[in-house]
């Protein structure tokens, strides 16, 4: 490969899916060294309708500012295996390869829209989080809050056709990030102010909750953006994503 946030993505496997892939995109050529690499990875309310190509142009801007890059795909609710556990576990998995490669510098910051922004929330909450080399997580319009996504019906109702069930059952509380706080790596939630898919109130309970038990948690709520500006670099808002990364590379060890 060139370095160049131009070039074709490679494509590498985690799995035996075909769902279980991720693209890897080296900085840019003449892109001052950003340390670490940013691992997107893309909404779409978890349904098999909506994969990863939505998401290069965010991806692009990553490279073009001098960081490694990773596009995630995963199973998604409506493929075999996707949903919950298989979803999880695909993110798991996803991460432990990436962690794995000799080419792509630590820290890792997962970057996650929507649902996306869920899977990275819920990555902050487990474990093996730091194992990974993780800095942190980037939250960008995320289902950060099962329970408030199922009150307001987001998406259709979309959680519980992800998780296959309701609230209070095993599987939903193993996927809600609200049940494994306070988070263990750092959390960085941007969220439009008119975002009317997933409402900024979305992340309230979750803010109140991870940092009352001591979690590092900042929000940033920004004025004329919508759900889809938020990944957007040609709008004003992905400056606010941009320095929610650099804030996460910058101070890890």
């Amino acid at each position: 490969m060139t370095s160049s946030a131009e070039t074709s993505p490679e494509t590498r496997s985690y799995g035996e899916d075909p769902a279980q892939v991720y693209d890897v995109l080296l900085p840019a050529a003449d892109a001052p060294p950003a340390p670490g690499t940013v691992v997107v990875v893309h909404g779409g309310f978890w349904r098999k309708e909506y994969d990863r190509d939505h998401a290069l142009p965010e991806a692009r801007a990553f490279a073009a500012a001098g960081w490694h890059v990773v596009v995630a795909e995963y199973r998604r609710a409506g493929m075999p295996g996707g949903g919950v556990p298989g979803t999880l576990d695909d993110v798991r998995d996803l991460l432990a390869s990436v962690a794995a490669q000799p080419d792509l510098p630590k820290p890792l910051v997962p970057v996650g829209h929507s649902a996306g922004g869920h899977l990275v929330t819920w990555v902050a909450g487990q474990p093996w989080a730091t194992q990974r080399g993780i800095a942190g997580v980037v939250s960008l319009a995320g289902v950060v809050d099962l329970g408030a996504s199922d009150r307001l019906h987001l998406g259709s109702d979309a959680a519980r056709e992800f998780v296959g069930t309701g609230p209070s059952s095993e599987a939903w509380t193993s996927a809600d990030p609200m049940t494994t706080l306070p988070p263990k790596v750092p959390v960085r939630l941007v969220n439009g102010a008119d975002d009317d898919t997933v409402p900024p109130e979305v992340a309230d309970a979750y803010v109140l909750g991870a940092t009352a038990a001591g979690g590092d948690v900042t929000v940033q709520v920004v004025p004329g953006t919508d759900h889809m500006a938020i990944i957007d670099p040609s709008h004003p808002a992905f400056d606010e994503v941009l320095a929610a990364v650099r804030s996460l590379t910058s101070t890890s060890p």
